[in-house]
């Protein structure tokens, strides 16, 4: 097995102190904050989950202590000016700007299924293949070709979606000739979508709710004949699992009706109802929870009192990596910070900016090592009617 050297240059001694009160939240708010530089992020965070038993044995010794020692820090330093920017930029990632920089053109801000025709998940990293381009488009039209297929449409189906992102799926299930119903929470990408979906001439048969799942409507009941909900689980919270699947029995049809669910997941030793605040939850989603697939599948069968059917599932997770390394590699070339400074201001400042950047290059590797390492990995779950055909679908 070949080794790797990874060097990592501490420029600010307050690296240290984060790393002994925080551990690897700290050692991602010192990249950040560019107290230190690395020349390889993704290996030197596949360095810490290969030792993660030993970090944790180190870390639970100190931990009270940190916590101590942070509790202080807080009561007599207040906001410093370091706390203050990484806040910030914790609520800097609404814009639609910012998304347009690193996703494909259809805006799948999820993974990416990679062909024999894109060299695979690992042809991005071959410099002996010449594709012309990263293939993300390609890839993501794939998965979105995939998961209408696990669905079994029809034209005249009618689709309900939780979590519209900017309509990819919508619009290509309303060109398949369904009508489609999608949830969003976000103001920003209700009208995104809904300009993206009049573009296509798809606005009779596409509606963007501006709408909890919880509070979907009456007339929804059994009305559908397809649920599809791509990387939204993530947001729910294992508290409510069952309140969302007896949801989506609520509204589909009692016969012929399929459900596919996409999350990213927590391998079953690892899944946790509780889930530590790390980077992640910090910093790009607070409140997240990642399930595992065991846990979907069961509450999918409580709320619906058996009458979900698991017809099929998947592994993705090898296919998030290079969705990871595209999404980096295109934001670094495509974000402009005087675009973005003027949806958020503050970001003119030149170091407020750079910690921004680095937020979502830390991001990328981060997720990227944690899907290479099988520390998390992204299932797709089909469901069925309890007593259709089980799927043919490929």
């Amino acid at each position: 097995m070949k080794s790797e050297t990874i060097h990592l240059r501490v420029l600010d001694d307050a690296f240290w102190t984060r790393i002994f009160v925080s551990g690897g939240l700290g050692f991602s708010e010192a990249y950040m904050m560019g107290e230190i530089e690395v020349d390889n992020l993704e290996g030197i965070i596949k360095l810490f989950i290969d030792n993660l038993a030993s970090v944790s044995q180190v870390s639970s010794a100190f931990s009270r202590l940190a916590a101590t020692l942070s509790g202080l820090s807080n009561a007599f330093l207040g906001q410093t000016r370091s706390k203050a920017r990484l806040n910030a930029i914790a609520s800097y990632d609404q814009s639609n700007e910012l998304f347009k920089a690193f996703l494909s053109q259809e805006m799948m801000y999820s993974c990416a299924l990679w062909g024999e025709a894109e060299g695979g998940v690992h042809g991005d990293l071959n410099p002996e293949l010449a594709i012309g381009s990263d293939g993300l488009e390609a890839a993501q039209q794939r998965k979105l070709q995939h998961v209408l297929r696990q669905a079994r449409v029809r034209p005249g189906h009618r689709i309900l979606e939780f979590g519209s992102g900017w309509g990819a799926l919508a619009i290509e299930a309303a060109r398949y000739g369904c009508e489609v119903d999608t949830l969003t929470l976000s103001i920003e990408q209700k009208n995104l979508a809904e300009q993206r979906i009049k573009e296509a001439g798809l606005q009779e048969r596409v509606r963007v709710h501006l709408l909890d799942y919880r509070d979907i409507p009456r007339e929804f009941e059994h009305a559908f004949d397809a649920f599809i909900s791509i990387e939204m689980l993530e947001h729910v919270g294992s508290k409510y699992y069952n309140a969302y699947f007896k949801l989506v029995d609520f509204a589909l049809k009692p016969r012929n009706a399929t459900v596919v669910v996409t999350s990213s997941t927590f391998p079953e030793a690892r899944y946790s109802d509780y889930q530590a605040e790390d980077f992640m939850r910090r910093y790009m989603w607070p409140n997240s929870c990642l399930p595992s697939a065991t846990v979907l599948i069961n509450a999918a069968h409580t709320a619906s009192q058996g009458r979900f059917t698991l017809d099929r599932v998947e592994n993705h997770a090898a296919h998030y990596p290079r969705t990871l390394r595209s999404w980096d590699r295109r934001l670094k070339s495509n974000l402009n910070q005087d675009a973005i400074a003027k949806v958020y201001p503050a970001l003119q400042d030149k170091a407020e900016y750079d910690t921004f950047l680095r937020k979502w290059e830390y991001l990328f590797a981060y997720a990227g090592a944690g899907f290479l390492k099988g520390y998390i990995t992204c299932h797709m779950l089909t469901f069925i009617r309890a007593n259709d055909t089980p799927s043919d679908a490929l």
